[in-house]
């Protein structure tokens, strides 16, 4: 019995591109890009003796660059992405990086595989895009679920400097100096904003639009029409804060339940693929005899379509709308 290596080694490289994505991303800009950092990226930049205009500037360039260069091709299934993530890669600097980790990858699978040119460089060129993808849909993901989390926190410490006094702009800017990132970067940008003279109002929406949060236009939707039509602001944040807050902990009882389902559809969905590279690990030749035959090619497109069918049914099944 002879044992392929060659779907591992696939693994593993992809694998060492996520690695050497995060790896180089922190490199380039250090620790003050962590979403676990203490202190938010916006005071680090301060701290370090930038502008408060300077600073203003670079974070706004980065959290708009992405969906200005969704013409760019291949990008756009980036774009979106990226932004919610706040990648601080510009896009050039993105298809850079996938453009030598296909390279990486194709040295790596030129040395441990004996595939052909065409199929090295083609699956080189998918893990460059996939690893890169995959990185940043990840950090999307983690980004949001941290800013869900921390909302309805800093909206009560508005309400508490509001009640003591202070005016929703030093509230805001409360919040951007005591809430750790991605939250108090956020804040910090809408106080800087508002600084210069933007509408708070306006400054909000465009975030809630920018990062596509319900909760934010909440907040949005409720300082605007304090300001056009008066009223308590920290009675209606103070009842905001509970409704974000009862809302999130629907979204966390609803995932809760949906669990064991997701984890059986994935099951369901995976395990049959981690048959097959099996089967072809441990005995590379047992589908031999059949291969040549005329209906071992549409036997594997209904397969293949049944698969699909599986994955899409179970996404459904589990996709609860709240």
């Amino acid at each position: 019995m002879t044992i392929s290596a060659e779907p591992i080694i696939y693994g593993l490289i992809f694998v060492a591109i996520l690695v050497l994505v995060e790896g180089l991303y922190l490199t380039v800009f250090g620790k003050s890009i962590s979403l676990n950092n203490k202190v938010n990226r916006r005071l680090e930049l301060l701290e370090k003796g930038a502008g408060r205009e300077q600073v203003l500037e670079q974070l706004r360039k980065e959290m708009s660059q992405h969906m200005k260069s969704k013409s760019i091709p291949l990008y756009s299934i980036l774009a979106s992405k990226a932004q919610k993530a706040n990648i601080a890669f510009t896009p050039p600097q993105l298809i850079m990086v996938m453009a030598a980790l296909g390279v990486m990858a194709f040295i790596g699978l030129t040395v441990g595989t004996g595939a052909s040119v065409q199929i090295r460089a083609g699956v080189a060129a998918a893990m460059g895009i996939g690893g890169v993808y995959v990185w940043i849909n990840n950090k999307a993901k983690k980004r949001m679920a941290l800013l869900e989390e921390q909302l309805p926190d800093a909206v009560e410490l508005m309400v508490r400097s509001l009640r003591v006094g202070h005016p929703f702009s030093s509230a805001i800017a409360i919040v951007a100096k005591e809430v750790p990132d991605p939250l108090g970067t956020e804040m910090g940008m809408i106080s800087d904003e508002a600084a210069y003279g933007r509408d708070m109002g306006e400054t909000l929406k465009h975030m809630a639009e920018r990062m596509d949060m319900q909760d934010m236009r909440f907040l949005a939707v409720a300082v605007t029409i304090q300001q056009t039509a008066g009223g308590n602001l920290a009675e209606i944040l103070d009842g905001l804060a509970k409704v974000i807050r009862a809302r999130f902990k629907l979204f966390r009882r609803v995932k809760a339940i949906t669990a064991e389902a997701k984890w059986s559809g994935m099951f369901l969905s995976v395990f049959p693929l981690l048959a097959l590279v099996g089967i072809n690990v441990i005995q590379p030749d047992y589908y031999d005899d059949v291969r040549e035959t005329s209906v071992f090619i549409p036997a594997a497109l209904v397969v293949a379509a049944f698969l699909t069918v599986n994955v899409i049914v179970m996404k459904t099944l589990v996709n609860i709308k709240v």
